[in-house]
């Protein structure tokens, strides 16, 4: 039996709620710009490492989850803004910021170790 991806679980429910969050704030009236920005970088965690781990090489995949990473810090960020400016429940943005960090330590590992680790020939 294959052993689920966690990193690819998570960012993808991560996505989801990011898709969520974001009709919230459109049905609250909450400023779209904001809204647009969790919406883009949310759900593009999942979608860099879905990417990732179709990577050609391990540089490759490396620079995808690279990616990933960044896009999980800048959610981290807009997710504190909506919080402190009140746009969304602290409650709601707490949770959220607890996953917006453990993608980032999940990815920060991911991309710590993957540069360590030797090439390796991918076979399709």
């Amino acid at each position: 039996m294959k052993e689920e991806n966690v990193v690819l679980v998570k960012s993808y429910a991560f996505s989801k709620r990011s898709v969520l969050l974001y009709k919230l704030l459109i049905k609250n009236k909450q400023p779209r710009p904001l809204a647009d920005q969790i919406l883009r970088c949310g759900t593009s965690i999942g979608a860099n490492v879905e990417e990732a781990i179709g990577g050609f090489s391990r540089r490759d995949f490396a620079a995808k989850c690279g990616i990933a990473y960044k896009e999980a810090r800048e959610s981290h960020y807009w997710l504190r803004l909506l919080r402190d400016t009140e746009c969304i429940e602290p409650r709601l943005a707490e949770s959220l910021l607890k996953d917006a960090d453990e993608l980032k330590r999940i990815l920060a590992a991911i991309i710590l170790s993957s540069r360590k680790a030797p090439e390796k020939e991918i076979n399709f």
